[in-house]
């Protein structure tokens, strides 16, 4: 792994390339067919400037844990104001719509945009949990109808992989660096690009996704594969051979040389037998460091780590100390990684002690063989000498959970609340505009998350509520409970046009979460059986619930008056 690096870039640089990037992963027409037919009904109907509302939420915390990410805002921002459909666009909705779609209908589409589309939005990076709705999006039916399916496209995924980032994080703890590498197991480009910017946003700390550093301003590190050191197999192709001293001293010298005799000593001071040592992987590590002296980590168990590859590495490292530079240390790839970097950590101690130098003691130990969620929680519970951990596969494809399954319904139109009443209590939706508030204990814990109708006065800290917690029968009493703390979770991010809440920074969204994962009290954020968060309704809004679902009266007569 080579020292990790970082791109910023100007505004007009990554910034521009990465609202490109969305443009073209996200245009108007990446959305489902059924869209366009029902706005197509509306617009038949006359109903398609009627005022509707949405929202964008998830039945179940993921991963079989208390709570999930929020991400994905900055991207649904992006996709509201670049919404457009071009001529071409409309030409090829002309021939999969019917053929007795109305030819005026297609001018609609190409004069539309979301001028009149308000989105308010929980807080990119915030703590969420299941129930809670994480979106509102209100202006003209026919519009937020076909945002329906882009909007979910571009929060499910993004959502997930840092919710899953996240218990990565938790599981390695806060010492630990962890290294995204998934790009070549991802679900296409633009999965591997979306996962390595929200697993930094999640908790990592590196990439090795070059294209995401550029982008998104994350860190990039990378180190050499084992193709590189198994292209090796004599010193004589070692080309240049010789190396200058980084202290300035014109002559170069002849590291082969001096790299023979480093590793003769070694092999004296561990009694390990010089002819099981590999001479290709001597050469790859050489020629690797003259190249890169400042960042010399190879991988060192294409052979073997204890009869070949750390021996190698001590001596290469040991002579490019002598030259005055600093080796950053080695890879394990394989095998039990964490008695291998006991060992390794052991040599590197010996060498330091015995040599006399001082940089063997930081050396680092990156560590990557498959990590899972599971083999993470159990390598910090072992003794083991890992700095870094580098995950791939079970990172970016989330295998413990395949989707967030966000969904995006309708909750009001014409200013009258909307439900659906599923057979399945758990499919059946809460109606009406609405605020989301966090209530927090006397220590600063979240514990509640209280819905609203919208109309509502906000609850106040000191102030005691009754309120009908989700998961309830709906007969069970109305619970008390009495906030040290409250915060409004509803902030609004796009209007008229125009993005109203200016986006973070990768790394300004990364912090984020931290604060905010760090206020979640850790019997909701246990990895195993975690305590349910609790989420519930107000006492209006449970009212309004329970008399729609009794059909009692007219919708006419819940007005969110009532």
């Amino acid at each position: 792994m080579a020292a990790p690096s970082s791109s910023s870039g100007s505004a007009s640089g990554p910034r521009g390339a990465m609202e490109r990037c969305l443009r073209e992963r996200a245009p108007p027409l990446l959305t489902d067919l059924y869209q366009f037919t029902m706005a197509y009904a509306y617009w038949r109907a006359g109903r398609h400037r009627e005022p509707a509302a949405f929202e964008l939420f998830f039945r179940d915390n993921p991963f079989g844990g208390g709570f999930s990410l929020f991400a994905g805002l900055h991207d649904c921002q992006l996709f509201l104001r670049g919404f457009r459909f071009t001529d071409e666009d409309v030409d090829f909705l002309r021939t999969v719509l019917p053929p007795a779609t109305e030819p005026a209908f297609f001018q609609f589409l190409r004069d539309l945009d979301c001028s009149g589309v308000t989105l308010r939005s929980v807080p990119e990076g915030t703590v969420v949990f299941a129930r809670v709705p994480l979106m509102e999006v209100a202006g003209p039916l026919a519009v937020v109808q076909l945002l329906e399916t882009s909007l979910l496209c571009l929060v499910n995924y993004a959502s997930l992989v840092c919710s899953n980032a996240a218990r990565f994080r938790l599981a390695a703890g806060p010492r630990r660096k962890l290294l995204e590498m998934g790009l070549r197991r991802a679900q296409g480009p633009d999965g591997g690009l979306t996962a390595s910017r929200y697993s930094y946003i999640g908790g990592f700390d590196l990439t090795s996704n070059v294209q995401a550093g550029f982008l998104f301003g994350i860190p990039v590190a990378g180190t050499i594969a084992h193709s590189y050191v198994t292209s090796f197999t004599s010193l004589e192709e070692v080309w240049p051979q010789t190396l200058a001293a980084a202290s300035g001293v014109p002559d170069p010298v002849d590291l082969i040389s001096l790299t023979k005799g480093w590793l003769s000593r070694v092999c004296e001071l561990l009694g390990a037998a010089p002819g099981k040592i590999r001479e290709g992987e001597l050469a790859a590590f050489l020629s690797f460091a003259i190249a890169y002296p400042q960042n010399f980590l190879p991988v060192i168990d294409s052979y073997s780590v204890g009869c070949s590859g750390l021996l190698n590495f001590c001596a290469v490292a040991l002579a490019l100390c002598e030259l005055d530079y600093r080796p950053v240390g080695v890879r394990l790839d394989s095998g039990d990684l964490c008695s291998q970097s006991v060992d390794v950590r052991r040599v590197f101690r010996l060498c330091g002690e015995r040599f006399s130098v001082p940089a063997f003691h930081s050396l680092l130990i990156v560590g990557s063989n498959n990590i899972s969620e599971q083999s993470m929680a159990e390598l910090s519970k072992k003794e083991n000498e890992i700095d870094v951990v580098g995950v791939g596969t079970h990172l970016v494809t989330c295998t413990k959970q395949p989707s967030l399954g966000c969904v995006y319904k309708l909750v009001e139109v014409r200013g009258r609340p909307r439900m659906k009443i599923s057979e399945d209590p758990e499919k059946s939706t809460v109606p009406g505009r609405k605020s989301v508030y966090r209530l927090e204990d006397a220590e600063g814990h979240p514990f509640l998350d209280l819905v609203c109708l919208e109309a509502e006065s906000p609850p106040e800290a000191g102030v005691p509520l009754s309120c009908y917690p989700l998961g309830r029968d709906d007969s069970a009493a109305a619970s008390s409970f009495t906030p040290a703390r409250v915060t409004c979770l509803r902030q609004e991010a796009f209007s008229r046009g125009q993005i109203t809440q200016p986006p973070c920074s990768a790394a300004e969204t990364r912090a984020k979460v931290q604060i905010s994962l760090q206020t979640l009290h850790p019997r909701h954020k246990r990895l195993q059986e975690p305590d349910a968060y609790t989420v519930a309704l107000s006492e209006k809004l449970h009212k309004l619930v329970t008399e729609i679902r009794r059909g009692s009266a007219d919708d006419s007569n819940f007005l969110l008056a009532n």
